[in-house]
């Protein structure tokens, strides 16, 4: 989930003319990537949150297996959490506050966290429930071969 979260933004900020300073995308760290200048902050802040879910349902959608689905829509859950997490601790360092410094609506970070929250957390649960769930080899053979037509 960081990893495709803080990809989108150094991503973002190379599409719209941000200069990378600094960056870690080290997984036993918290990821971060520094730009100046950042001449579209808001672009560059946005693809985090927007590429951390669209990066792992298209792999998802290409792999068609129910581990990747389950990743995915881990990813989509994290996500929208943490926006909705850092908006609550008002860390200024964290992307939500950032966002809302450099003008987006709140509401459209609400609308955000509402529906990766709500689509991740029933889909996630449904990924833990399949995946959980006891079944024999033949079903999960009859499983993959609808995944994949």
């Amino acid at each position: 989930m960081t990893l495709t979260h803080e990809i989108g933004h150094i991503l973002g900020g190379w599409c719209c003319g941000a200069h990378l300073t600094d960056f870690d995308l080290r997984p036993w760290r918290l990821p971060y990537s520094f730009f100046n200048p950042d001449p579209h902050p808001l672009v560059t802040l946005w693809s985090g949150p927007i590429f951390g879910v669209a990066a792992p349902m298209l792999i998802a959608s290409i792999v068609r297996r129910d581990w990747m689905w389950f990743i995915a829509y881990f990813c989509v859950l994290a996500n929208g959490s943490y926006i909705a997490i850092s908006w609550f601790s008002g860390d200024s360092q964290l992307d939500t506050m950032k966002l809302l410094k450099h003008g987006a609506h709140p509401g459209s970070i609400l609308v955000y966290c509402i529906v990766t929250i709500g689509v991740g957390y029933i889909q996630f649960r449904r990924q833990c429930a399949r995946l959980l769930a006891p079944h024999d080899k033949e079903r999960q053979r009859a499983s993959d071969s609808m995944v994949l037509r």
